[in-house]
C-alpha cells in the first residue's frame, strides 16, 4: 500500500421545511438548477495513479480533506473513506459500482409505495441534514462520517460539488442521499431512511433528475447485495476511469424543485 504521506508535496497545505409544492416544466428556463461547481486551486498533494491501488482498493493514506484535495481526488476516481485508529485512507476499488436509469430495477412493492405515500422530493434543500442523518440513522455503518467529513463536505456543497436529495412527509425528512458530482458522473456516499422505503425513493429520484439534466450514472463505489438487488453493476476499473475521465467536465445541473415522488411511476413500470 501507497502511503500518501510519503508522496512529493506540491506546497504548504492549506432543519429547514422543504418549500411549498408547485408545478413545474423542466425545460422551463425559469426552474432552479444546481449551482454550477466553482473552480478550485489545484491540490497541494500528488495524488497517487489509481491504478496503484491494493487488491482492497485503497491508493494511499494521509492527506486532508481540503476542497482542493477532495475536488481533484473525486475527479481522479478517488474518494476518502476513513477507519478508526489508521491515517485517513483513499479508495479506488475494482471493480467499480454503477447505477443508471437502464440498470435499475424497482420492486411492484415500491411502485406501490410511490404511488400512496404523498411524499415530496427536493434537492440541496438540506445538504447538513441530510449528512448528519445518515450518520445517526446508521449506527455502525455510519460512524466513517465524522465531524470533519461532515464539515468538509458541506464545504463541497457551499461550491457546487456535493449535492443532497431529501425525502419529505410534509414538513418531516423521512430519508434521503448525498454525493459528490463531478461532471456527468455522481458519486453516491450514502444514505438513510426513517419510513420504509424512503432510501430507494431517494435513490429512483437521483437516477431520474440527474438523467433529465445529462448524466451519465450514479457511481455507487462498491456493489453490495442490497445495490445489486437495485440494478447496481460493476464495472472493470480501467473502464470507469476513461468513462470518468470522458464526463468529468461536462455541465449538468439538476432541477431542485419539490416534485411529488408519485410521478416517478410510470417511469419505472407499470
Amino acid at each position: 500500500m501507497t502511503g500518501w504521506d510519503d508522496m512529493v508535496r506540491a506546497g504548504k497545505p492549506k432543519g429547514t421545511d422543504p418549500p411549498r409544492l408547485r408545478r413545474t416544466d423542466p425545460s422551463s428556463p425559469g426552474d432552479a438548477r444546481t449551482r454550477p461547481a466553482q473552480s478550485v486551486p489545484p491540490s497541494v498533494w500528488v495524488l497517487p495513479d489509481p491504478s496503484v491501488a491494493d487488491p482492497d482498493g485503497v491508493v494511499g493514506v494521509g492527506a486532508d480533506l481540503s476542497t482542493s484535495t477532495l475536488v481533484e481526488a473525486y475527479r481522479s476516481g478517488i474518494f476518502p473513506w476513513p477507519h478508526p485508529g489508521v491515517p485517513l485512507p483513499w479508495f479506488c476499488p475494482d471493480p467499480r459500482g454503477i447505477l443508471s436509469p437502464a440498470t435499475l430495477r424497482v420492486t411492484r412493492s415500491l411502485r406501490q409505495r410511490l404511488r400512496s405515500c404523498g411524499w415530496t422530493a427536493t434537492v440541496d434543500t438540506a445538504f447538513e441534514r441530510v449528512m448528519s442523518a445518515c450518520t445517526v440513522d446508521r449506527g455502525d455503518e455510519g460512524t466513517w462520517i465524522t465531524p470533519s467529513m461532515i464539515r468538509a463536505y458541506r464545504r463541497l456543497h457551499d461550491i457546487g460539488w456535493a449535492h443532497s436529495v431529501e425525502i419529505w412527509d410534509g414538513s418531516d425528512l423521512v430519508g434521503g442521499l448525498y454525493g459528490v458530482q463531478v461532471g456527468a458522473v455522481f458519486t453516491g456516499e450514502s444514505m438513510f431512511h426513517r419510513a420504509t422505503d424512503a432510501s430507494k425513493v431517494a435513490l429512483v429520484e437521483l437516477l431520474r433528475r440527474f438523467d433529465e439534466a445529462g448524466g451519465r450514472f450514479v457511481d455507487v463505489q462498491v456493489v453490495t447485495p442490497h445495490l445489486a438487488s437495485l440494478g447496481a453493476v460493476a464495472l472493470p476499473r480501467d473502464r470507469y476511469l476513461e468513462q470518468l475521465a470522458d464526463l468529468r467536465d461536462h455541465d449538468v445541473r439538476m432541477l431542485t424543485s419539490p416534485l411529488p415522488v408519485a410521478r416517478l411511476v410510470p417511469i419505472i413500470g407499470p
